[in-house]
């Protein structure tokens, strides 16, 4: 029986998105959150220690509705900043929605939630999670 040839691989893991560098676009996420008053949000960069992402934003909105209105706002933002295949996931609920803007992934939680997942514990090994002060 005759295998089909490989196919080549690709020069990465991930997409790569155009229009946007993952410092700009972190930037942009962290500014949209401040603006939108966010509570306690952090930046965790994970370049080099995850292939699905260069850096992690995790924020809590005050209740469903702040953290679909934060999630919709820094969806907006990135697509206006040029990403041009930005996801969101867990909108209809809106305890946790995940913003996949691809080199950079947004976390949004309501505090209940956020506490229960602790997904900032993930990444606590080595410098940790920078904290955002305002």
């Amino acid at each position: 029986m005759k295998r089909a040839p490989a196919a080549p691989k690709a020069a990465s893991s991930r997409p790569r998105h155009t229009g946007i560098d993952v410092d700009a676009a972190t930037r942009l996420v962290l500014a949209s959150l401040e603006d939108d008053k966010a509570e306690e949000i952090l930046a965790i960069d994970i370049r080099g220690k995850s292939s699905f992402a260069d850096m992690l934003v995790v924020a809590s909105g005050r209740s469903a509705r702040h953290v679909g209105a934060l999630a919709d706002h820094v969806m907006r933002k990135l697509k206006e900043a040029g990403l041009s295949d930005v996801r969101v996931e867990g909108m209809p609920q809106c305890d946790w929605v995940l913003v996949d803007g691809g080199d950079v992934v947004v976390h949004l939680f309501r505090p209940e939630v956020r506490a229960f997942y602790n997904i900032e514990k993930i990444w606590a090994a080595g410098p940790g999670p920078t904290p955002l002060v305002s």
